[in-house]
């Protein structure tokens, strides 16, 4: 069976569920927001599951980061708030909770395939070998030196390394709202603060403050909208470098240059192996209570996950997506298809 006739055939079983099963509803489009990581994917997904569900309206995807995102997904339920938030890392315990406060009791988690996090800059700049420890002095409100804690001397990165570029230090960074931030800080940052002694003396909450405070002499700069204005920013300084995901760089590598880090190159092969050290899973997540009152919820997740739209060889992966194995795909499916809730 075709791929088309796959996704009709899965279109007229939902047509037959919905017409008999759907109480009335305020709302007749899927609503989605979340991760500018997952915007792209998402916006592909929701096009083409308009174009093959005739009896659905396309979802309306937007942006905001994956913490705003979650915040409106957990705003409350009915027709007023947000059935699908996208997340570039898995819903934190805290804004769980704060779901279950407002009346969100019952939330699917869908992870659906991986991305990974470069540091990229402009193809006329310097070339970039980096390792968590460079980006890490290169960032930090205080680094160590000679046994004690110092506001950070470093203002061009060959000071931090004579191998790294001889060039001004202005680091671009996701804001705080972003799931790709966190994931930053985890994989890069921590592991590059923790790699000096007088950080492993400190206990894990002086640890965690320290290294995550940033410097504010205006070398580090957040950025809350999406890619988008990060990008901007390279175009504007040459000496900039960018944390993207990967799929948002390969999508403008015809005018940026990607960094290695710890020697690896990013790329489909290296992520999905496991080499490139700075990797994450993405998600998104069905606000169940939505489900069988806004029409599509659950024929949107099947579609989103199914091999044709998001394995090998799909659209998916043509604009950047690692897919997960067959197994694990199964698995998932399994769970969400039996619309399996978060405790």
């Amino acid at each position: 069976m075709t791929f088309r006739n796959k996704a009709l055939a899965i279109a007229m079983t939902a047509a037959a569920s919905v017409a008999f099963t759907a109480p009335a509803m305020a709302r007749d489009t899927i609503q989605i927001a979340g991760s500018s990581t997952v915007l792209p994917f998402s916006s592909i997904v929701a096009e083409e599951f308009g174009n093959s569900f005739p009896q659905f309206n396309t979802p309306v995807v937007g942006s905001g980061g994956s913490g705003g995102g979650l915040r409106q997904f957990c705003q409350g339920v009915g027709a007023h708030t947000i059935d699908i938030a996208n997340a570039s890392r898995p819903i934190r315990p805290a804004e769980l909770e704060n779901c279950k406060e407002n009346g969100v009791t019952e939330v699917i988690e869908v992870m659906f395939g991986y991305d990974g996090i470069v540091f990229a800059s402009r193809s006329d700049s310097g070339s970039f070998a980096l390792e968590p420890h460079h980006v890490f002095q290169a960032g930090a409100a205080q680094v160590p030196q000679n046994g004690e804690m110092v506001a950070n001397p470093f203002t061009r990165w060959s000071q931090i390394d004579s191998t790294l570029p001889d060039q001004e230090i202005v680091l671009i960074i996701p804001g705080s709202n972003h799931g790709t931030r966190e994931v930053y800080e985890e994989t890069v940052v921590h592991p590059g603060c923790d790699s000096f002694d007088e950080v492993k003396a400190m206990d894990r909450d002086a640890k965690t403050a320290f290294c995550n405070a940033i410097r504010t002499d205006g070398r580090v700069v957040e950025i809350a909208g999406d890619y988008t204005e990060t990008l901007a920013r390279l175009d504007s300084q040459r000496d900039a470098l960018g944390v993207f995901g990967l799929s948002f760089y390969d999508q403008n590598r015809d005018r940026l240059q990607v960094a290695t880090v710890s020697g690896v190159v990013p790329s489909l092969e290296t992520i999905g192996s496991g080499e490139y050290p700075v990797s994450r899973p993405l998600f998104f997540y069905i606000k169940n209570q939505h489900v069988g009152v806004i029409p599509g919820l659950m024929e949107y997740a099947q579609y989103f996950l199914s091999e044709e739209v998001g394995g090998m060889g799909s659209p998916l992966e043509d604009a950047g997506l690692i897919p997960m194995d067959m197994a694990e795909r199964d698995e998932i499916t399994s769970a969400v298809m039996s619309r399996t809730l978060m405790d």
